[in-house]
């Protein structure tokens, strides 16, 4: 029973300190007491397993109260005897295994507990973090996008001033072209009725040296 409690109590023990600290082992360890915990029978065998350890340690105390009791009737006879002596040791012994046996076990099942909600935990924030990321990335982004919406809206403005003042330009050189063409036509009017009254000049001019011809030839 001793021998057996001992390798219980070392096996709990390295459990423990497989789950404290942070080693390659913890992974397993976690890995090991899930798949006991998952079983179907899981959960009946810890509960037999746990009242059958509590039922010893009830019946080692109460054999070491049998013994105290039997040890203090005979104090008169001269004390305990060896025997009682080496079975209160061994009574005793058991239950400090026991009661060890069962405290680690509570500590295993807590450690285990904790790891498991750490681990979930972390793995909320995780997912905290990557959403909150992607929201700052996607603003960021929109951010980007407006401030590049917005030089091209600058860029479109002055190539449209621009547009304006060439329009102007030309419609200023339209003007003057106009103005130029009605120049040169009021100036070729001019002109035609310059022609126009030269040509009658001319004939009038013909018509006079005819008659002062027709004149001459009858006078002779």
């Amino acid at each position: 029973m001793i021998q057996l409690l001992f390798v219980v109590l070392v096996a709990e023990a390295s459990l423990t300190a497989a789950l404290l600290f942070k080693t390659p082992l913890r992974k397993l360890a976690v890995l090991v007491i899930d798949r006991l915990k998952r079983g179907r029978h899981a959960p009946v065998v810890v509960k037999t397993v746990a009242g059958v350890i509590l039922a010893l340690l009830a019946s080692t105390l109460y054999s070491m109260t049998q013994i105290a009791g039997s040890t203090s009737d005979s104090d008169s006879g001269g004390g305990p005897t060896p025997t009682d002596q080496v079975l209160f040791s061994r009574h005793l012994l058991e239950a400090c295994l026991m009661g060890y046996s069962l405290f680690l076990a509570l500590v295993i099942d807590r450690l285990h507990q904790y790891i498991r909600d750490l681990r979930r935990f972390k793995k909320d924030l995780e997912a905290v973090r990557k959403h909150n990321k992607m929201l700052e990335e996607a603003k960021h982004g929109n951010s980007e996008e407006a401030k590049k919406y917005q030089e091209e809206i600058a860029t479109l403005n002055k190539e449209m001033k621009k547009l304006k003042l060439q329009v102007q330009e030309k419609t200023e050189e339209v003007h003057v072209s106009e103005d130029k063409a009605l120049a040169i036509q009021k100036q070729s009017e001019g002109l035609l009725t310059e022609y126009d009254r030269l040509l009658e000049d001319n004939q009038h001019l013909r018509t006079q040296l005819l008659s002062i011809d027709r004149r001459l030839s009858n006078s002779s």
